[in-house]
């Protein structure tokens, strides 16, 4: 699917805001979690030195594969996500949207900016949370677009930029359902995406504590839900925030509810490749021009506080004290 670079939606008016889903809310984040995140610095601490910058007094040293690619082709691929509601999805016309999309297409006028091009296609390609870190390492995509959590062990393989989320796993369950944390999963059928962090995460507790669960691996979230609604699982493991978007673009959202304290603290981060350190430069110093120039909390109010597509639902999120401490410096740098 191909796009101009220039469309966008509108961002949230005052109005808009005011429209509140009755079912999806903000879970609050523990202040613990805070210690947990370590993102960038603490807040009343200005950095002596910014390792994403300091990186980019080298950048234009070495090999530039993905902005010589974008160069010769007059295009950028965008990876996306199929059902990952707000940050990555398909509307009603199976137009990918959303937050980590919009964030994406500002990044992509940069990066035309930064070759000195007339126009810069947008090309789409749709991904999986399997299939994602292949499509930046293997060139297909040239920027990864949805709820990627950077850590350790993907940062061997791919790049992040300045995280767009910071969000945790929980439990989507029916709203009749009696469980309330993971160890009351015991015998009982808890989904999560083939390939991410809850997966690995859940997997790893429920071999260490021998809590007995069926931990069972969907492709994507829209088939999770599938299985939840009509009784062929019993729990869905996820980011939270996503957990909230999936229900309330449901028929009846009050069917399911989301339970649980947080398994992981995620910082969601676009991906892209680790062998250009100019196009990475690119990409940073235009995520941490959108944050101070408040762009991105208007494009975060636009899909969190404001009717989103298909159906017109308000997530009602906002923006939880972690993200905004974590953008008064924008970094690269987690903790994780």
């Amino acid at each position: 699917m191909q796009l101009s670079l220039h469309s966008r939606a509108p961002c949230a008016t005052p109005e808009a805001r005011a429209h509140k889903a009755p079912f999806a809310r903000c879970a609050s984040l523990i202040p613990a979690l805070a210690a947990a995140l370590c993102l960038a610095l603490p807040a009343h601490a200005k950095p002596k030195t910014d390792p994403a910058a300091a990186q980019g007094v080298e950048a234009d040293a070495g090999p530039h594969p993905v902005l010589d690619r974008i160069r010769s082709t007059g295009r950028i691929v965008l990876a996306h996500r199929e059902s990952s509601v707000p940050f990555s999805y398909y509307d009603a016309n199976k137009k990918p949207v959303g937050y980590a999309l919009d964030l994406c297409k500002d990044v992509a006028e940069a990066v035309r900016k930064h070759l000195g091009l007339k126009s810069l296609e947008i090309v789409y390609l749709p991904v999986t949370a399997a299939t994602r870190i292949d499509a930046i390492t293997s060139g297909k995509a040239d920027l990864e677009c949805g709820a990627t959590t950077n850590n350790a062990e993907r940062r061997q393989k791919v790049a992040f930029t300045v995280p767009h989320y910071v969000t945790g796993t929980r439990f989507a369950v029916r709203a009749d359902s009696p469980i309330a944390e993971l160890p009351q999963f015991e015998k009982h059928v808890l989904m999560t995406t083939a390939g991410s962090t809850p997966f690995k995460t859940i997997s790893m507790a429920n071999d260490d504590r021998l809590l007995g669960i069926k931990v069972q691996a969907v492709p994507d979230n829209a088939k999770a839900m599938e299985l939840l609604a009509n009784g062929g699982a019993d729990g869905f493991a996820m980011d939270d925030v996503q957990l909230y978007g999936l229900i309330a673009e449901t028929p009846d959202p009050h069917k399911f509810k989301v339970v649980g304290k947080f398994v992981t603290v995620e910082p969601l981060a676009i991906m892209l490749s680790k062998d250009d350190a100019a196009f990475k430069k690119v990409v940073d110093d235009e995520m941490r021009h959108v944050i101070r120039s408040g762009e991105a909390d208007k494009i975060y109010d636009h899909w969190f506080m404001a009717p989103i597509p298909p159906r017109g639902v308000t997530l009602n999120l906002p923006m939880s004290y972690l993200l905004r401490d974590s953008w008064k410096y924008p970094s690269d740098i987690v903790g994780n």
